[in-house]
């Protein structure tokens, strides 16, 4: 009797501690590969190419930075925002494999701007699949994968998924002049931040 209750209490240790391993696992593969946005945290991609938005209940940073292309729009780590052509103000054509090269700014809290940029163009839009997504003078933002350091352009000019890809001016209008490519420039709101992929 008392080798069948010494095996029952192993067991049931066994079991316990093959639960508490795979509760660990499980957190740890739920955790984002998001950058740390220049504002907070607030802004970013994750390793997947999907958009990242802020924590719950805070907004996004819109920013600028300047380069060989003029001065335009980043979020607060610097990171350069883009619209897409075939967009409209109040809706995103890109999503899908689109959405993976060209990942969309989210937000889960109101959008603020800071250095150059006007926190009246600011709007959002409900994606697809329910994410909010920033908008700055009617014009849907984006990422861009190959984008790997603050102030990089990469996209600029790109003709994927249908249009033009080009950043946006402060004013709200696209830069469609200059050719992508990256900039070392640093952000004129003092953002910066490491890349990601």
């Amino acid at each position: 009797m008392r080798t069948i209750r010494a095996v029952s209490a192993s067991g049931a240790v066994l079991a316990a501690a093959l639960l508490a391993a795979a509760c660990s696992s499980s957190a740890k593969s739920g955790s984002s590969s998001a950058p740390a946005g220049g504002a907070g945290g607030t802004s970013g991609s994750t390793s997947s190419g999907t958009s990242s938005a802020a924590p719950a209940g805070q907004g996004v940073s819109i920013e600028t930075h300047s380069g060989p292309l003029g001065t335009f729009l980043t979020d607060g780590s610097g990171h350069t925002l883009y619209m897409f052509g075939s967009d409209s103000a109040t809706k995103s054509n890109c999503s899908g494999g689109c959405a993976s090269f060209w990942p969309p700014l989210t937000t889960t809290g109101a959008p603020t701007a800071t250095g150059g940029a006007s926190a009246g163009m600011i709007t959002t839009i409900t994606r697809s699949d329910g994410g909010k997504q920033v908008v700055y003078g009617g014009h849907p933002l984006y990422y861009y994968k190959a984008d790997t350091a603050a102030g990089d352009t990469n996209g600029q000019g790109s003709d994927n998924f249908g249009a033009k890809w080009y950043v946006v001016a402060p004013s709200g209008q696209p830069i469609t002049g200059g050719s992508s490519g990256p900039s070392s420039s640093s952000s004129s709101a003092g953002g910066g931040g490491g890349g990601w992929s």
